[in-house]
């Protein structure tokens, strides 16, 4: 059986890709083929979530092990074959490839081809450019929403931030070791 895949992302509007790919093959065989046509660099954490319709992660598929406590079911990419996990048509995925930003791409599993076989994955459709993989620390900070420091932040309208500055660092150590507590 194949898996036929399509990929879009929410950042660049024609940017779609189409990847073809064996059923027993696994989420790190597809992850690889994401990278071969995207042209993004190995070497950046990254997930498969599946999703409900609603595109609400479900499970997620890691890249490598966690270390999950033992009752949670943990799936690692290279020991996790697709059809695994992957049943039905139009099931919805999320491809996180970039940790920091909480970048993703939205995938489907747009068909299921039975009676075909495939040596390798193959991307069938390249159209747009991708997006950047990751972002420099200038376009990191251009994107990220400033924090307001007001006294809402601190959850108290009596919040004075000069009090801060009233016992020093120093003072502030001392005070506490000559508690009798410790």
């Amino acid at each position: 059986m194949i898996y036929r895949f399509l990929i879009l992302s929410d950042e660049v509007d024609d940017f779609k890709r189409e990847i073809q790919i064996r059923s027993d093959a696994t989420f790190l065989d597809l992850h690889r083929a994401i990278l071969d046509a995207t042209g993004f660099e190995e070497g950046q954490m990254c997930s498969f979530f599946l999703c409900d319709d609603d595109w609400h992660k479900k499970t997620e598929i890691t890249l490598i092990d966690m270390g999950a406590p033992s009752e949670v079911d943990t799936y690692v990419m290279d020991g996790t074959p697709l059809d695994e996990l992957l049943e039905d048509e139009r099931q919805k995925m999320l491809y996180v490839f970039d940790y920091m930003m909480e970048r993703v791409f939205f995938m489907e599993l747009s068909e299921i081809i039975t009676g075909q076989h495939l040596d390798r994955a193959i991307c069938t459709v390249s159209a747009g450019l991708p997006p950047v993989q990751t972002y420099t620390m200038e376009e990191m900070e251009k994107r990220m929403d400033p924090i307001d420091l007001d006294e809402d932040f601190y959850g108290d309208s009596e919040y004075d931030p000069e009090e801060l500055g009233e016992l020093g660092y120093d003072d502030a150590i001392e005070s506490y070791y000559e508690d009798d507590r410790y």
